[in-house]
């Protein structure tokens, strides 16, 4: 029985994994198009979203997705959304 769940959940962690990559790109789209409208944060709120954004994309890139969505969420989540 415990094998079966560990099992279990192995596997649904693998089809997970592509679903975390396919959104890392989205939420770069969504931060980036938040940045183009110039949004009413402090100085030092944007250039922890630029610091945020860019390692989110880092991790993206080293297939680190789960990570990268963290990194990509805080940064949303700082200008407030």
């Amino acid at each position: 029985m415990r094998k079966s769940l560990i099992l279990a959940a192995a596997l649904f962690g693998l089809a997970a994994a592509p679903a975390w990559a396919n959104s890392c790109p989205r939420h770069m789209a969504d931060i980036d198009a938040a940045l183009a409208k110039s949004p009413a944060v402090s100085a030092q709120t944007l250039e922890e979203v630029k610091r945020l954004r860019a390692e989110g994309e880092r991790l993206h890139v080293a297939g680190k997705h789960a990570e990268s969505v963290e990194a990509l969420t805080r940064a949303k989540a700082l200008l407030g959304g």
